[in-house]
């Protein structure tokens, strides 16, 4: 099973830089920094380009697809976060309550 490799910012932003220079290849890209697959670069590049510059910071498991982060969000954001949370919540356990008594109906 593989380890996963954590990356300093500095150097994803390196290779960004040699890869936008066009006079890397990934392969030497790959050698030059120990990189296993190919597939990282595209993805750190794939992030430059939609403007995800955050995500060079984030260490390994912390992948936030949206945004910058819980921490990083205005309290607005964080709010919304919240309701939306307890809406969702609140609908779940009524459909649980309906489910329950339909359960108890057909069973008791």
């Amino acid at each position: 099973m593989g380890k996963n490799r954590f990356y300093p910012e500095e150097v994803k932003r390196e290779v960004i830089q040699m890869k936008l220079s066009g006079e890397w290849t990934n392969k030497q890209i790959m050698e030059k920094f120990g990189i296993k697959n190919k597939t990282q670069i595209k993805t750190w590049m794939r992030w430059y380009r939609n403007g995800e510059h955050h995500r060079l910071a984030q260490p390994t498991g912390k992948q936030y697809a949206y945004g910058k982060g819980p921490d990083d969000d205005s309290e607005i954001t964080q709010l919304r976060r919240k309701v939306t949370y307890y809406e969702m919540r609140e609908e779940l356990s009524g459909k649980y309550q309906e489910i329950e008594r339909k359960w108890f109906q057909k069973y008791l």
